[in-house]
């Protein structure tokens, strides 16, 4: 699409992220969110309301019908991200998926293979390549001045309860390995440019109730000899979200989502990195811009699959060492 009319954009999601996303839309020129989908009608049209966009459909099958939209984005939850990209696609619209694309790796070549088919643009949301902090640092190892050593990364909530980041309750379960630490193992290979030759994953107890692991630690290393050690915990009762540490030859520095410092605590101005200090933004300015262009996106299916072939390897590992 690159005849510079009005890019129309479907909106799966009312939580959240789907409102993150809805105020990201808004500052894109171009781009108009035309219908939003949520769990029910009433909260479609509640949320469409307060995004001021004029339509709120109860179901994602009503939206794919519609002949006027060109693109949907999906900020559903984790299980159905697979299906509904599948969905996206074999109804001809683009589509961007929130992290995780899918909870195995089936899902995810399924996702792929019906991406390949269509020619269309299928991106998933994994934001840590956009953040203005990330981009700071990969534009230094491109310059071949700074070459990671070690990325040291923590990922901190306290969700012993299964509620969503507005404390709602959740229909679903969120799951440490196949959501959250998507991010930084995709970041890893990406920011080193090296494939992940190595992983080792070991987790704590399963809660009795949410039937998941609430601590995992995971071992990275990539084909160039960097490593990663990654902790994740739903029980953590402090300072919440994700810090990634970069140790490198030159440097150390210290990513909290869009903000950067050295190792020091000395602050790094990245405002002038991108366009927005925003990554959820600058995701969203890569899909609409793949889409007008005719090309691949920044975090592609194709780009972001060898991430899921890592987790699924993970997996295994668990499931043999019998969750210990």
């Amino acid at each position: 699409m690159s005849d510079g009319r009005t890019l129309r954009v479907a909106l799966a999601g009312g939580g959240a992220f789907g409102a993150k996303h809805a105020a990201a839309l808004r500052r894109i020129e171009g781009v108009e969110v035309a219908a939003v989908v949520s769990g029910t009608l009433e909260g479609a049209r509640k949320f469409a309301a307060e995004q001021g966009v004029g339509r709120g459909v109860a179901s994602l099958d009503e939206v794919l019908a519609m002949d006027d939209i060109d693109a949907v984005i999906l900020a559903t939850p984790t299980p159905m991200h697979a299906e509904q990209t599948l969905a996206c696609l074999d109804a001809g619209k683009h589509v961007q998926v929130e992290i995780p694309l899918a909870a195995s790796l089936a899902d995810a070549e399924a996702c792929l293979e019906a991406q390949q088919r269509s020619g269309l643009v299928a991106m998933v949301g994994h934001t840590r390549r956009f953040n203005p902090s990330h981009q700071w640092v990969r534009r230094r190892i491109q310059a071949g001045d700074y070459r990671i050593q070690q990325m040291d990364v923590q990922t901190y909530f306290f969700r012993r309860t299964n509620l969503n980041a507005l404390g709602q309750p959740r229909s679903w379960t969120d799951h440490l390995l196949w959501h959250h630490a998507a991010h930084t193992v995709d970041l890893f290979a990406y920011q080193t440019g090296s494939p992940i030759v190595r992983a080792n994953a070991l987790q704590g107890p399963i809660h009795p109730e949410l039937g998941i692991a609430m601590d995992l630690s995971i071992q990275l290393r990539a084909e160039n000899g960097a490593i990663c050690t990654l902790s994740l915990s739903f029980n953590n009762d402090g300072p919440l979200g994700t810090f990634f540490r970069y140790i490198g030859d030159t440097g150390t520095y210290i990513a909290r989502y869009d903000d950067l410092v050295t190792g020091k605590d000395e602050p790094i101005d990245v405002s002038g990195v991108d366009v927005s200090m925003d990554g959820i933004e600058l995701q969203d300015r890569e899909f609409v811009a793949a889409i007008r262009e005719g090309r691949e996106p920044n975090a592609s299916i194709a780009q972001v699959l060898p991430c899921y072939r890592t987790l699924a390897a993970l997996e295994e590992q668990l499931v043999a060492d019998g969750g210990r």
